[in-house]
């Protein structure tokens, strides 16, 4: 487990020694392994990701399935564990399909 503030620190994702995120963003094991291994910017990058999931396939943030989806796809972007991160079709942005 790296030390926080340690120049031994490696982030598990992009393998850089930046700044460790150093919390736990959400209150599970996931989130504590998540706040030592992975650094500010990984972690800003998949804010980015989590929240082109939710407009992308209309999540409801409320609803424990969602919760489930989110923290498969946060352990397959950040570990690549897992199926396959969900994929966001970009061709169409900007156009309303009816």
């Amino acid at each position: 487990m790296a030390l926080f503030g340690s120049d031994k620190f490696k982030c598990a994702r992009c393998g850089q020694k930046n700044e460790p995120l150093g919390v736990a963003p959400i209150p599970t094991e996931l989130g504590q392994k998540i706040g030592a291994e992975i650094c500010k910017d990984c972690w800003a990058e998949w804010q980015t990701k989590q929240k082109q999931l939710i407009n992308h396939f209309g999540l409801d943030v409320s609803n424990p399935d969602s919760h489930q989806f989110l923290f498969d796809q946060m352990n397959i972007f950040f570990y690549n564990e897992g199926v396959e991160i969900a994929q966001i079709d970009t061709s169409q942005e900007g156009k309303i399909v009816h």
